[in-house]
């Protein structure tokens, strides 16, 4: 069910006879579309239903690599619902990139205008993105072909694995040609004996920790980087627990949009707290500019980004979170900079990679005499990198009962509007910073939203 205002002002709903998991909204034609189970959507700036595409169900059996339609499978097939996990605007494609659960994580190519089927690469090992079912353990960003130097666009994926290491990537970079049925569609951007464009979780992490994974929540681009917020497994509290009960952490992912070798890899642990309480479990994100006001009060240029993040209470539970959520503002100049700081002692040779995880093991930062500025992208040593310490956000709004799952933001005049979701289903609305929103519509405002700078 997704809810728009009508031309009256009042909030009414359009209800769909499907599970709906991703939407995104075409940013020149305001034209939504939706993933759902089965069904892709197009529907117009009200919501009204303009083209469909039906994606499932589909002959499948989660055990069969390759897809049946490659090579015949020995497990016996039935009817499998194509869950939608990933849905993403080609802009320089005028296409849709739309990726569902069967066959081990194929992905479609939608045309922007009718949802006409462009292609469905499905040949080779590269075109099998994730064999995880969950629709929400995979995120994506689009680097077009206009941002870059090389012939063609790249999509960077993040996806749960499931424990298949051998097939999949966690984290990859591949090619988005302009032929959806050529052999080179998702294909690494960069590969060779040594290096490649990927990142796989090592096997050695996986015996040790089989419940090991990477859960991708929101990914987005901001300058010359490439973002993903994440939840993965905390091995070193999980290992310290008696009970043998699974602790989890967020992490923020940063990469070079133009780094081929993942040499920029470098994550740090994300968190909130409010009135000494922690919040570690990422829900949702929101990249936005500010609007004036609240560039003015974070003490930020207007063209700077700031990253609006839902977090619940504490670190156990990720399938089924705690309904104490909060809400937090963080700026991307704020992370850059503890970023930046993390490469510099680094390459002062101090400390170690702290990637325990990724690297098995705990291997020293190496003295290098390097100048570090806002355009490093990293060098063959001295990485992949893991921050020390957790990027803290600042709690805007507290909801302990309903429970928050979605954030939005647009800027509205010189104000920073914020749209949150509830899990039961109720929308609430606030401006940043302390101001009364100056929309005509009725949808609830948050309360108590404040900013303290």
């Amino acid at each position: 069910m997704l809810p728009f205002s009508s031309r009256e002002g009042k909030t009414v709903y359009r209800v769909f006879d499907t599970s709906l998991t991703h939407l995104t909204v075409h940013h020149r034609t305001g034209d939504v579309f939706v993933g759902a189970v089965n069904k892709v959507l197009k529907l117009s700036a009200n919501l009204t239903e303009l083209r469909s595409h039906m994606t499932g169900p589909v002959e499948d059996n989660a055990k069969c690599y390759p897809p049946p339609s490659v090579r015949a499978c020995a497990h016996r097939l039935e009817s499998s619902d194509n869950v939608n996990k990933l849905l993403l605007v080609d802009y320089a494609g005028n296409r849709l990139v739309a990726c569902g659960s069967i066959w081990q994580g194929v992905c479609q190519f939608l045309r922007l205008e009718d949802l006409f089927k462009l292609g469905e690469p499905h040949h080779r090992k590269e075109h099998y993105l994730s064999g995880a079912r969950e629709a929400d353990g995979m995120a994506g960003v689009v680097i077009s072909v206009l941002q870059l130097n090389d012939g063609w666009s790249r999509l960077f994926i993040g996806a749960a694995i499931d424990g298949k290491s051998e097939y999949f990537p966690t984290l990859s970079s591949r090619k988005l040609v302009e032929d959806e049925e050529n052999v080179n569609m998702f294909s690494l951007v960069y590969q060779d004996e040594f290096v490649s464009s990927q990142i796989k979780i090592p096997s050695d992490t996986l015996s040790l920790y089989p419940a090991f994974d990477i859960y991708y929540v929101y990914g987005f681009s901001s300058r010359t980087y490439v973002y993903f917020l994440t939840l993965q497994l905390d091995t070193q509290l999980t290992q310290m627990d008696a009970a043998g009960e699974k602790f989890f952490t967020s992490k923020i992912v940063r990469m070079c949009s133009n780094d081929t070798e993942f040499y920029s890899y470098v994550e740090f642990p994300l968190g909130c707290t409010k009135d000494g309480v922690e919040y570690r479990l990422v829900q949702a994100a929101y990249k936005q500019k500010p609007g004036r006001r609240l560039a003015q009060a974070l003490g930020l240029f207007e063209d700077d980004d700031v990253l609006f993040v839902v977090f619940s209470q504490g670190q156990k539970n990720r399938s089924n979170p705690p309904r104490e959520t909060v809400l937090c503002l963080f700026t991307l100049h704020h992370i850059n900079l503890a970023m930046r700081e993390r490469i510099r002692s680094c390459y002062r040779g101090e400390g170690k990679l702290s990637l325990p995880w990724l690297l098995n093991k705990e291997l020293p930062c190496i003295h290098t005499p390097k100048q570090i500025g806002d355009d490093f992208c990293g060098l063959v040593l001295n990485q992949p990198l893991g921050g020390l310490h957790v990027i803290e956000g600042t709690p805007l709004y507290e909801d302990r009962t309903e429970g928050m799952g979605a954030v939005a933001a647009y800027t509205y005049g010189e104000h920073t509007v914020l749209f949150v979701g509830t899990r039961s289903g109720q929308l609430k609305k606030a401006c940043m910073p302390n101001y009364t929103c100056l929309l005509a519509d009725r949808l609830k405002t948050l309360g108590n939203l404040l900013y303290t700078s």
